[in-house]
């Protein structure tokens, strides 16, 4: 997929009907809310506006709360392509029983019918990010999950904009027609695509339902916390959907009651966040090559809080308009920057969101992956909820203004990114990795196909910057732990990075007995646990560029645990700021930037013949002359 054009998946069986699918399921739920929320917010007063659009809100996200757990459970258990003809099924009787609600008027029964379709989007749920794995490769998650949230978003864009403008014709009735109408044709068109989708086998048909989804959430919520990763990858999905939520319920009463606009403006609001999530999600598959790069999320979390926080000093120095058009807020003093931010918020969500449900989606046994969604979906709707009481809180009972619930949002986001990154340090490292390798060097890869894509192996490699595990690590895509001299290991700043990535510290017999072993020891353990290891035979940095004897540790670790060994080079690092070239590293400030860097493997050789002197001459002619 790094080479290829993720669009490509569009012209895939295996992805475009399930693509289009859920984007008419997404774009169905949010004409009838959006709709709605605007009859809401122009026909009521200001304070019963913000109210009934929290509660219409949380309404409409409640049965992921309630139902998630057992739709997980479904989803592991029976076909997913069958649940999916099923609850879209279930959608059309919904839309109907909408229509009803529409031309009759009936305030309450939209919001029953609001309820509905938040208990059809529970069921979807779990299915919609489990299916994806059964029906993508690896290296195309990344990209595919970046296709849903895309659609998802401009879905959520375009019902929006749908819903808007239809319910702001003059003539009520006439709009409740169209939108009713439109509604049931979308439903049935989503029947009839989802047919397509291939069968996605159950991966647990003997599973029993259990129907008590308090009992079964609890039963899930022990389970995903013994990966730690998985665990706050969830609350930091959840954590983006509180944030979205806020902004996308207050963006209707912000247009109306805070700028004076009609529903047209609120329209464009909307577009410019939504875009921007859209285009953050693209972002990804090419930021991250078609891996799953972590090092983006806290990238897209600090870009949130700093867009959140310019947000709220632009929104409140924004003038109400004296003519209610588009042009004349186009025009206002600060209109074009608050829009630029609105969709900042959308792009750093973007980058934010997609890795972390991808490493859900890699991570997690695939038994299992529908109840650990469905639990995903679970505390995104206690997020949601809890979104739509801070709203209720601050704007109705503190009296905050909504840019000043935007400043407290965001301010809290900064508090929850911190907490999450310094829980799960595997993110901060991954970022560290991603901005060395897109800032000081532009990493060529070859031949990186011929490292095992599991089991365990060793990586035989030169050793010439005090960044070469760095870059290694950013270019092969499975998890590498590092071998190697214990005062690199403990060097400030890079020790945080190596200790969270289980590097494996180790120093000659004579400094350290002791140490030696136990390092020789946690070697095969590694490997006997399947581990993909890395050592650099000649034991230093080089001091002159050239490749130097390798040292025999490698045969002892061999020995003892016969592994298949892939010979690998690093060229054009000699010469850079944290090489020893003209003296010790680190003593002149960077000369180079975007420079050229190559990561070159060679064929896997077996334990056999893996001899520190064949090793050495595997790596130098991968090297060449290229230092």
């Amino acid at each position: 997929m790094a080479e290829k054009n993720q669009f490509q998946l569009l012209a895939s069986r295996r992805f475009l009907p399930f693509f289009l699918t859920q984007f008419l399921g997404a774009f169905n739920d949010n004409v009838f809310k959006s709709a709605l929320m605007v009859m809401i917010a122009f026909r009521l007063a200001a304070d019963q506006a913000n109210a009934l659009n929290n509660l219409a809100a949380g309404l409409f996200i409640l049965p992921f709360f309630l139902f998630s757990a057992t739709a997980g459970q479904l989803a592991d258990k029976y076909d997913k392509s069958l649940l999916i003809r099923r609850i879209k099924l279930a959608e059309i009787g919904i839309s109907i029983v909408g229509v009803v609600a529409l031309l009759g008027g009936n305030n309450a029964l939209c919001l029953v019918v609001l309820f509905l379709l938040g208990v059809q989007s529970a069921f979807f749920g779990p299915i919609k990010y489990a299916i994806l794995p059964q029906h993508l490769r690896k290296s195309e998650l990344v990209g595919g999950n970046a296709l849903v949230e895309m659609a998802t978003f401009t879905a959520i864009l375009g019902g929006t904009i749908v819903g808007t403008v239809l319910s702001g014709a003059s003539d009520a009735n006439s709009d409740s027609q169209w939108i009713g109408g439109l509604i049931i044709g979308i439903a049935l068109v989503g029947y009839l695509v989802c047919r397509a989708i291939p069968n996605a086998a159950a991966p647990v048909p003997e599973l029993k339902i259990d129907l008590n989804p308090f009992r079964q959430t609890l039963r899930m919520l022990r389970e995903v916390t013994r990966t730690p990763a998985i665990f706050y990858a969830i609350v930091g999905i959840s954590w983006f959907w509180l944030l979205g939520a806020a902004y996308l319920t207050q963006i209707p009463s912000f247009g109306k009651n805070v700028l004076g606009g009609n529903e047209p403006l609120v329209a464009l609001l909307l577009c410019s966040f939504t875009i921007g999530v859209a285009i953050g999600s693209l972002a990804c598959e090419r930021l991250s090559r078609g891996r799953i790069e972590l090092g983006l999320v806290p990238l897209g979390a600090a870009g949130l809080t700093y867009a959140g926080i310019a947000l709220s000093l632009i929104g409140g120095n924004l003038a109400p308009l004296t003519e209610v058009s588009l042009s004349a807020f186009w025009a206002s003093p600060g209109a074009k920057t608050f829009l630029l931010h609105l969709a900042l918020i959308g792009i750093f969500g973007g980058l934010y969101i997609v890795p972390l449900y991808a490493m859900i989606q890699e991570r997690t046994d695939k038994k299992l992956r529908a109840r650990v969604i469905a639990v995903t979906n679970i505390m995104n709707s206690l997020f949601m909820v809890i979104s739509a009481i801070l709203g209720i809180v601050f704007l109705s009972v503190l009296d905050f203004s909504i840019p000043q619930f935007f400043m407290v949002i965001a301010l809290m986001n900064a508090a929850v990114a911190i907490f999450v990154f310094n829980r799960v340090p595997e993110f901060a490292m991954r970022l560290l990795i991603w901005l060395l390798s897109h800032t000081l060097y532009r990493v060529k890869h070859q031949g990186l196909e011929q490292i095992p894509a599991e089991g365990p192996a060793i990586i035989a490699c030169n050793h010439v910057s005090y960044v070469d595990a760095l870059l290694l690590a950013g270019a092969v895509r499975r998890p590498i732990r590092f071998i190697m001299y214990k005062p690199i290991y403990e060097i400030p700043v890079l020790h945080f990075i190596f200790k969270t990535g289980r590097a494996i510290p180790i120093c000659s017999r004579q400094k350290d007995p002791e140490g030696y072993e136990q390092a020789f020891e946690e070697i095969e353990q590694g490997l006997k646990d399947g581990d993909l290891l890395c050592i650099f035979p000649e034991g230093q940095l080089t001091r002159d560029g050239e490749l130097q004897p390798f040292r025999a540790g490698i045969e002892k670790i061999l020995d003892r645990t016969p592994v298949p060994v892939v010979p690998m080079a690093l060229r054009g690092l000699w010469g850079s700021f944290f090489s020893h070239r003209g003296g010790n590293a680190f003593t002149t400030l960077p000369r180079r930037f975007w420079s050229k860097v190559s990561v070159v493997a060679g064929e896997p050789l077996d334990a056999t013949a893996a001899r520190a002197e064949t090793l050495q001459e595997q790596v130098l002619g991968l090297r060449d002359e290229q230092r």
